[in-house]
């Protein structure tokens, strides 16, 4: 399976969905959609929304730890949302919510930075 990416503007927010399988294949397709974006947006935020991401390898984990870095270099933050359970573990295991907030969905994450929808 391959990674879909979709990216749009929220305030200051850049949102971000993902579907698919996120793994060694894909991640350079991420990481470029999202450095570009990054640097491209007026964008202080990043809202990861991972409801159809169906497969996450160590690959993908970094690619989101990079951008978390690169958001916040710039002074913002990361909200990850809608996470299932085999995802949701793997970022438990790395440690990764211990820097990245988590939200029930979309709208939680854009209301927790401050963001209207």
């Amino acid at each position: 399976m391959s990674l879909h990416v979709q990216i749009s503007n929220q305030g200051e927010a850049l949102i971000v969905r993902l579907q698919g399988e996120l793994d060694h294949h894909t991640s350079e397709l991420l990481r470029t959609k999202m450095e570009s974006a990054i640097e491209q947006e007026n964008s202080n935020h990043i809202v990861l929304v991972l409801k159809d991401l169906s497969f996450m390898d160590s690959s993908g984990l970094g690619v989101i730890l990079g951008r978390y870095k690169q958001i916040t270099n710039k002074g913002g933050r990361m909200v990850v949302c809608n996470v299932n359970s085999s995802i949701y573990r793997l970022f438990e295991m790395s440690g990764l919510f211990k820097i990245l907030t988590i939200e029930e969905d979309e709208e939680q994450a854009l209301s927790s930075l401050g963001v209207v929808s």
